[in-house]
């Protein structure tokens, strides 16, 4: 097969330009914007992640690309060549594995090249060397069913790879698996392509895991909701191998957990670090009531006090997005941390989901004054007043400083909702006015 040279990313392999999808309403009514004047280039020698909340049209671009559905508005070239129709330069991996139950894992890894007219005899030959790639010699001659579903995947893999595409386009394929599965498969990939062993010149992955996409890629494409457009890149400058357990990764999984929180956020290309991009007195606070913060706890700790996040946006009949305020609410409090795509509730954490309200009230107290600046200041500042009141306008003006006006009132009502949970402050909404707790003997 042939050997991808990752180079410095130069060399434009697809390009999709001002793209945009719109879709029929029933009973006529008019038509729904998926995507709008959407824009990506893809390079040789790059990983890109294509990241965004339900709703962004992630995989109807990757779609779009792979020519498996039409543009409304815009084109896919490759090179100065339009693309129309199916699209012979890539070649995808999805996330429910798509295999033929009656084809033999041979036969199902042949597919591509039967329909390219490949001889057997080279055909067979390609595919041999793709199932042994992916770890799976010895298994020719097995049926899907026979297989795990990290097998499965494997075979929809050597399936894709056996085709030596410009670009692989994965969508969201590690996400039907569990989590121990998916964390060797992901690696696995990793390895071949740091290798200069892999198939492709090119990966493009639709992913909703933010450590998957650090992990994985070069760039990552930020798209917005509602019609979904290209909201900015983030740049991943970390050398290869990663290192999860390095500060510069960590840095970027929070960015991005931030940015994908925060819609009106800016994206910066190469952040630097978290505190450069973001207010350094006062952090942006997760849009997350502290009722959420509890139950979700609670439902992490009744499950052994750790769960991989897709599987409990899941059970729970949730978008993992609407999951993301809550579990970084609950990571900012200290009472929980991110590892690998599972959230793992720490000690102060159970403590909190299974004591009573007085006491649960009491460390959410603790844990906000010290990791919640904002709420903090409103406190002492209460605190150093002789009437212990104050307007709200007082501390809407700081934050104005660092953020819009819509979220800046998001902020404030954040931190109303979270110093009212911890008893530390109230807010008389009609009077726009902060005072300390009547009984502030509590506090």
């Amino acid at each position: 097969m042939t050997m991808a040279v990752h180079m410095i990313p130069q060399t434009p392999l697809i390009m999709a330009e001002h793209l945009t999808k719109t879709f029929p309403l029933p009973e006529g009514k008019g038509t729904f914007t998926v995507l709008k004047d959407v824009s990506v280039t893809i390079h040789a020698g790059e990983v890109v992640a294509l990241l965004g909340r339900s709703g962004s049209g992630k995989s109807t671009l990757l779609r779009i690309l792979a020519g498996l559905i039409p543009p409304s508005d815009g084109a896919v070239k490759h090179g100065d060549q339009v693309m129309r129709g199916a699209n012979p330069h890539v070649a995808m991996v999805f996330q429910s594995f798509a295999l033929l139950p009656w084809a033999t894992v041979q036969e199902n890894v042949e597919l591509g090249l039967k329909a390219r007219g490949v001889p057997q005899a080279a055909r067979e030959e390609q595919a041999f060397k793709a199932i042994d790639m992916v770890g799976l010699g010895g298994f020719e001659s097995a049926y899907p069913k026979e297989l795990s579903g990290g097998m499965q995947q494997r075979v929809g893999f050597a399936r894709a790879l056996v085709m030596e595409p410009d670009v692989l386009f994965m969508d969201e394929p590690f996400s039907a698996l569990d989590v121990l599965t998916a964390e060797n498969l992901r690696g696995e990939i990793s390895m071949l392509w740091e290798a200069g062993n892999f198939p492709a010149k090119s990966i493009l992955i639709v992913t909703h895991n933010i450590d998957e996409a650090v992990w994985l890629s070069d760039r990552v494409v930020i798209l917005s909701t509602d019609p979904g457009q290209v909201r900015g890149e983030v740049r991943m400058d970390l050398p290869r191998p990663r290192e999860r357990n390095s500060a510069k990764f960590k840095e970027l999984v929070d960015y991005i957990y931030s940015v994908m929180t925060h819609p009106e956020a800016e994206v910066v290309l190469v952040p630097t670090s978290r505190a450069a991009d973001m207010p350094a007195r006062f952090p942006p606070l997760p849009h997350a009531r502290a009722g959420g913060i509890s139950g979700l706890l609670e439902l992490v700790v009744d499950r052994g006090g750790k769960e991989d996040i897709p599987q409990l946006a899941e059970r729970l009949h949730l978008d993992v997005d609407d999951l993301f305020p809550i579990i970084d609410a609950a990571v900012i409090l200290g009472f929980a941390h991110v590892e690998q795509g599972e959230l793992l509730v720490t000690h102060v954490g159970r403590e909190f989901a299974e004591t009573d309200i007085l006491h649960a009230k009491e460390l959410f107290r603790q844990q906000t004054l010290s990791h919640v600046p904002l709420v903090a200041t409103i406190y002492q500042t209460l605190q150093q007043k002789d009437n212990h009141e104050i307007r709200a306008d007082f501390f809407l003006d700081v934050l104005d400083e660092y953020y819009s006006a819509n979220e800046t009132m998001r902020q404030f009502e954040t931190a109303v909702d979270w110093g009212r949970y911890a008893e530390l402050f109230e807010y008389e909404a009609s009077e726009r006015r902060l005072s300390s707790p009547t009984n502030d003997d509590a506090c």
